[in-house]
């Protein structure tokens, strides 16, 4: 009886850690997809307010452009480059939306 106990026991165990592995697996996933750094201290960060200021220096409403920009730059840590398009070049930054679902980075 103390085998049959151990055994299930065990199978128990590996079982939980198996799931344990998956569980982190799908957050670090799950982060890349929307661009959360799973390590912030290994990325380098970039200067958004000087990108932004470049990005939105042809923009019709500029303090606009560059405080909407400044969000974006700041969560996902890159500003695609030009005045505008280029956003295949950082997905995270493409990828934000407004409440109304338009695009939040200009």
């Amino acid at each position: 009886m103390a085998i049959s106990g151990l055994s299930k026991a065990l199978v128990t165990c590996v079982l939980m850690s198996l799931l344990v592995v998956h569980l982190v697996g799908a957050d670090e996933k799950v982060n890349s997809i929307h661009g959360v750094a799973a390590h912030p201290a290994n990325m380098q960060s970039i200067d958004c307010g000087g990108a932004c200021a470049s990005r939105c220096k042809l923009s019709s409403r500029p303090h606009l452009c560059k405080r909407a920009c400044g969000t974006c730059c700041a969560r996902c840590n890159c500003v695609p480059p030009g005045t505008s398009g280029g956003y295949e070049t950082c997905p995270c930054y493409a990828s934000m939306t407004t409440h109304g679902g338009r695009r939040k980075c200009p």
